[in-house]
């Protein structure tokens, strides 16, 4: 088995360039907002990467599944944190509808995962 296979995967590098898209929202940000708003999509969009490759590096079904639940909270929390970005107006609609678009590419994906992994 190929070592760090996750690397490879569509739903690996989707979810990067998720979070290169929200870093580049992030610059556009009122300085006022920017940390404490930016601060937690960093972490909430960091956490689906970190979780599919951590999960991949499991040995069992079940505990990759369970790492592929967190990546798709994860990937739901940072949805929300953009929701409360465009609620107060702070992105505009296009960028909110991308980031539904990019998110909901990735948790098909992750649901694909889990399907594969139940079998």
């Amino acid at each position: 088995m190929k070592q760090f296979n996750f690397l490879d995967w569509p739903v690996y590098k989707d979810s990067q360039e998720l979070v290169s898209f929200i870093l580049g929202i992030i610059k556009t940000l009122p300085k006022e907002h920017r940390f404490e708003l930016s601060s937690q999509l960093i972490r909430s969009s960091s956490s689906i990467i970190l979780n599919i490759a951590e999960g991949s590096g499991k040995s069992s079904k079940k505990d990759f599944s369970h790492f592929i639940d967190i990546a798709l909270g994860s990937l739901y929390e940072t949805l929300a944190n953009m929701d409360i970005l465009r609620t107060n107006q702070l992105i505009n609609d296009a960028d909110f509808e991308s980031a539904k678009e990019k998110a909901a590419n990735i948790a098909r994906q992750l649901g694909g995962f889990k399907k594969t992994l139940k079998t």
